[in-house]
């Protein structure tokens, strides 16, 4: 048995993230990171580092939406510094990454009034923040070339939205953390409570901490509970999405294109790959476990997308890779950041799609916490020992109406020209939705991104739901400024 100082559970980019942070912070701190490669969010992501190209209207409108912005905002400002200290630790042994800026966002013909309500709140975020939102010509967007039935109406481009190729980036931390000679790394694990500390077995060792960091994505549920099952730590369920690595005849694009955020998921994009490829992505799926693969609806989906709404030469390309990952998201739709209501517990996920941009101030702002004693400000509103976030009221449910009418346009259902079809679509979703929406427990609301887990899965979902409400109910209440206790608002993000 070895004794360490901190433990982090999770191999994925939040996981390497928080270890480098605390082992720059702290040279003399000795740290294993505990995972194994899977079917997380990291590799599989694209990876767009969006801060306007992921604004939606209903986000905006929302105290927390506005929040999430602040955070991809003050995110943003930190990747250049971030980036720089890592791959200048990594030395030589760091790949390039494919690290660039620009986002080309597109207005299409397979859309609906969602699509355009984002344009519109990307303009407004932008004027709030400072960021610039400019219009271009459709003939002017590079390396676009698609079916004219999906050909867009409207473009603006982003310049200051970044990108990478995510499993170059994973590479990067991974050679960083190997030149930190007080970071250990070590496979996947079964995490208890040891005393008053934490003890991890692995096929390496056991490890004992005092401090232990859960950053294991769409398994953090599973993995606390077998830590203590009545931590009222808000539940997490996977959003599974599926991307491909094209290499056509035809250059990859210098700047990334795509759609706004529509029916659920990040809108259809392609990110160019270091290695010149083509990343087209992604679907979306909210499940109750990580699923292991990509189901054949998902492709043909994605692909049918990408290739009339994009790019339609993409239709000769070689297939090189098919990523399927699994998306952490909290039963509220936020992440879960901070202590975890127990002493030298916190818990990083539920990032939904921004763990890897938000990932530098993540990292920075958890490993001053641990190591400080101090809240973040920028993680106070995200406690992961909360009672569900409630921004939504009735209107989520109609939200979720305007995601699946969405979505029906997307995928071409034409429904019949007599009567009112298009109107009783409308209203069959609606029915959906209220019926789901009524079956949900007093005290939650759920998101409309979750609202498929709701009709497909409503009597699991709720008795999920009230587990966490009664553990709760069931805890002492918790005042004050200690780790698990509400603190100031976070700073406004420059």
């Amino acid at each position: 048995m070895a004794d360490v100082d901190v433990v982090v559970v999770g191999a994925g980019v939040l996981g390497r993230s928080i270890a480098y942070a605390l082992a720059r912070a702290e040279p003399a701190l000795r740290i294993v990171v505990s995972g194994r490669d899977g079917p997380g969010a990291s590799r599989a992501a694209g990876a767009m580092l969006g801060v306007l190209g992921e604004v939606t209207a209903a986000g905006l409108r929302t105290r927390h939406g506005g929040l999430r912005l602040g955070m991809a905002v003050e995110a943003a400002a930190r990747w250049p510094a971030w980036r720089a200290g890592v791959r200048e630790r990594a030395g030589a042994a760091a790949p390039a990454d494919g690290y660039g800026a620009g986002t080309y966002v597109l207005l299409n013909a397979a859309s609906g009034p969602l699509d355009e309500s984002a344009l519109d709140a990307m303009r407004a975020a932008g004027a709030r923040h400072g960021l610039p939102v400019e219009d271009s010509a459709v003939a002017d967007v590079p390396a676009y070339r698609p079916l004219d039935n999906d050909r867009a109406l409207r473009a603006v481009f982003l310049p200051q939205e970044h990108f990478l190729d995510a499993r170059r980036w994973l590479g990067t931390l991974d050679a960083a953390l190997r030149a930190l000679p007080n970071v250990r790394r070590a496979g996947a694990g079964r995490l208890r409570v040891h005393g008053d500390a934490y003890e991890l077995t692995t096929g390496e060792g056991r490890f004992t901490a005092g401090r232990v960091v859960v950053a294991a994505g769409a398994w953090s549920s599973a993995l606390l509970d077998g830590v203590d099952p009545e931590l009222p730590v808000l539940p997490v369920v996977p959003a599974e999405g599926t991307a491909v690595t094209l290499r056509p005849d035809i250059p990859a694009p210098p700047v990334v294109l795509r759609t706004p955020n529509r029916a659920y998921a990040c809108g259809l994009h392609a990110v160019p790959q270091a290695d010149g490829s083509w990343y087209l992505g992604a679907s979306a799926a909210p499940a109750l476990r990580p699923g292991d693969a990509p189901t054949a609806g998902a492709l043909r989906f994605l692909l049918e997308a990408g290739l009339g709404q994009l790019h339609h030469g993409l239709a000769g390309a070689r297939v090189e890779g098919v990523h399927h990952g699994n998306r952490p998201v909290g039963l509220d739709g936020h992440p879960l950041l901070g202590n975890a209501g127990r002493p030298g517990l916190w818990v990083a996920t539920g990032t939904h799609r921004d763990g890897l941009h938000a990932s530098p101030l993540i990292a920075e702002e958890l490993a001053a916490e641990i190591l400080g004693g101090s809240p973040s400000p920028w993680l106070a509103p995200w406690r992961p020992d909360r009672k569900p976030i409630a921004d939504w009221t009735a209107a989520a449910a109609e939200e979720a109406v305007a995601h699946h009418t969405a979505l029906a346009a997307e995928s071409r259902m034409r429904p019949p020209l007599t009567g009112d079809w298009p109107g009783l679509l409308t209203d069959a979703y609606r029915q959906l939705m209220e019926q789901t929406y009524a079956r949900m427990p007093d005290g939650y609301v759920l998101p409309p991104e979750l609202a498929p887990l709701g009709y497909e899965h409503g009597p699991a979902l709720a008795k999920l739901v009230q587990g966490h409400l009664d553990r709760l109910a069931a805890r002492p209440s918790r005042t004050g400024h200690g780790p698990a206790g509400q603190v100031a608002t976070p700073p406004r993000a420059p």
